[in-house]
């Protein structure tokens, strides 16, 4: 990641500043939350908003789609952190964070026509996916390559079923049906439910 920040600073060409950036991310969001759609943003509109040239957008941005994925990057919540006591543990952790996400997404409208917009541009979404949701993923299947290593998952599965398992039922109800209870002890019924499977008990 530091290399990917490293060459988006040489690209940018000269020191960031971050009043300006800040100012810039925030003229996005008040748009947004003012009902503006994401795919109708010009980059005239939201330099007037922040009070600056479009030429300092472009110094610091390549277009709509980098400036849009940093404002996604702002408001979305923090990559949780992990225990790391044992690998059930931090997945516990993982699907919490994804359950929050989900509640987030319901409560908040900016959140929602955010992503939404984001969906109709195969583009961003494509460098969305490729930014945020894939090194997620690839935290998730390393953290169950770790339980499989420890002893805490079983080894005659493959890395990728095991995950869809345990992040299936949470991306189910999280973005496929919106009315479905997202409640606390949630990632707690998942992971029993996988370790445990459906065979009725003896």
């Amino acid at each position: 990641m530091r290399e990917q920040g490293h060459e988006k600073e040489h690209r940018r060409g000269r020191p960031r500043s971050e009043a300006v950036e800040r100012a810039i991310l925030e003229a996005v969001v008040t748009l947004l939350e003012d009902g503006v759609p994401l795919g109708e943003l010009s980059v005239e509109r939201i330099a007037r908003t922040a009070g600056v040239g479009k030429a300092t957008i472009y110094r610091r941005w390549q277009g709509k789609e980098e400036l849009f994925l940093d404002v996604l990057r702002e408001i979305e919540p923090p990559e949780p952190e992990l225990p790391g006591t044992s690998a059930l543990d931090d997945l516990r952790v993982v699907l919490e964070s994804m359950r929050r996400r989900g509640l987030a997404q319901r409560s908040s409208v900016l959140l929602h026509n955010v992503v939404v917009g984001m969906k109709s541009q195969p583009k961003l979404w494509a460098e969305y996916h490729r930014t945020v949701i894939d090194p997620r993923r690839a935290m998730t299947t390393d953290l169950i390559r770790r339980g499989v290593a420890s002893g805490e998952l079983r080894d005659d599965l493959s890395v990728e079923l095991m995950h869809e398992l345990l992040v299936g039922p949470m991306l189910m109800r999280t973005l496929h049906r919106p009315g479905a209870p997202l409640d606390e002890d949630l990632p707690d019924r998942i992971i029993s439910a996988v370790l445990q499977g459906l065979r009725p008990r003896e």
